[in-house]
């Protein structure tokens, strides 16, 4: 999680823009727009989330390996929580 004030800043400002976008999508359906436009859309908010997700996982990165591991088995209990972290991202 970006713990500095602007990285928490920015992320909270791409969370109010994909709230934005998900609030469009649910007014173009409402409205039944087109399929291409609500493909668009769809497509947009995947790669703001996506952006979102890199962002803080990137946070994560500096905060838990920036630091040397205190013992061997803090290290891999840190590699094993970032392999379970990447692996669902990338599901």
């Amino acid at each position: 999680m970006p713990h500095s004030p602007e990285e928490k800043k920015k992320v909270l400002a791409r969370v109010r823009r994909i709230r934005g976008q998900c609030d469009a999508l649910e007014r173009a359906l409402e409205a039944g727009a087109d399929c291409g436009p609500v493909l668009q859309q769809i497509a947009a908010i995947r790669g703001a989330v996506n952006g979102l997700m890199s962002e803080v996982m990137e946070a994560h990165l500096r905060e838990e390996f920036g630091q040397p591991a205190q013992s061997e088995a803090q290290r891999s209990a840190r590699v094993a929580e970032m392999s379970g972290l990447i692996r669902s991202y990338l599901k």
